[in-house]
């Protein structure tokens, strides 16, 4: 029986679906970021060139536009996407007015706290782009107008199609991809093929999503809500905070006595704020020390025990 698995980290909480022992969904919810869901009072703050508010020191664009209202009112908004870092404009959070009570958001999903076991193997998937299937693989990429998914193996290709369509839903579900995705099949002949891989995509994508046909091209067009940043987007444009989050989960497991030494790239330090690394202390009871150490890659810092 599928069981969620909530992880109250440092900076993060994260949730993952358990199946058959094997993470089947994740999702993540960054501390300082108002999520999705949010409910709010909010301060119109500009008209043009976009409509914007402001609430609780965030900025919200609102794509619907708000009527009836100038600039300086107030007014009270729903958060339907929350912020994807960045300082592009268009990264901001996503809202819409509302006349509901102020609230919070509902939880990342129903569960039981605990321990999530390979929690790491889904990050590095996320980090690499690149997940692998019986008979070929799958090359994932972010773009700024839409995730990529290219179809690629050994496999017949009315088989290896099949299959890709099975590991690119298990893909999105996993890395907790939303908005508009496109997946490149390799091309097929007959009617009856393509058709084949709609039945599977139909199957087993997370719903809701709407889907176009799968065109003579072997492209298929996907687009499903999008409220945060998937783990993919994450591992590529945030790939900083996503190693200094990681090696707060890592330092925090570490079992044995003695002071918790983090050390890595020079870059991860400005990610450490002091209150994390406040909360490392208290929750394992150690002195947390930091070494910078330029030699060592980005994604691979370094958590240990050593002598006080």
């Amino acid at each position: 029986m599928p069981e969620w698995l909530i992880e109250d980290g440092i900076g993060e909480t994260r949730a993952a679906l358990i199946e058959n022992g094997e993470i089947v969904e994740a999702r993540v919810r960054r501390d300082g970021v108002t999520p999705a869901g949010t409910i709010l009072d909010a301060r119109l703050v500009a008209v043009a060139p976009r409509v914007a508010v402001e609430a609780g020191g965030e900025q919200f664009l609102m794509p619907r536009g708000v009527s009836g209202i100038s600039e300086g009112s107030r007014l009270r908004i729903e958060v339907v996407r929350e912020a994807l870092g960045g300082t592009e404009n268009w990264k901001r959070g996503l809202a819409r007015r509302t006349e509901e009570e102020p609230r919070p958001a509902p939880p990342l999903a129903e569960g039981t706290p605990g321990h999530v076991d390979g929690w790491d193997e889904v990050l590095d998937e996320a980090r690499s782009g690149i997940v692998s299937f019986d008979g070929g693989e799958l090359r994932i990429e972010p773009t700024a107008a839409m995730t990529m998914i290219d179809v690629d193996g050994w496999l017949v290709p009315d088989k290896l199609a099949q299959m890709g369509a099975w590991a690119a839903a298990r893909a999105i579900r996993r890395l907790d991809i939303g908005g508009p995705t496109g997946i490149d099949f390799p091309t097929l002949k007959g009617r009856e093929a393509r058709q084949q891989v709609d039945s599977v995509l139909a199957e087993y994508l997370p719903a809701p999503a709407e889907r176009t046909a799968m065109n003579g091209f072997g492209f298929v067009q996907l687009v499903a809500r999008l409220e945060r940043p998937s783990l993919l987007h994450r591992a590529t444009f945030q790939r900083t905070a996503m190693a200094a989050r990681k090696l707060l989960r890592r330092a925090e497991l570490l079992d044995g006595a003695g002071a918790i030494l983090l050390s890595g790239h020079p870059a991860l330090e400005a990610q450490l704020r002091p209150e994390w690394l406040a909360e490392l202390a208290r929750r394992t009871g150690r002195e947390v020390r930091w070494e910078a150490r330029p030699g060592l890659a980005i994604e691979a810092p370094q958590a240990q025990l050593v002598p006080r």
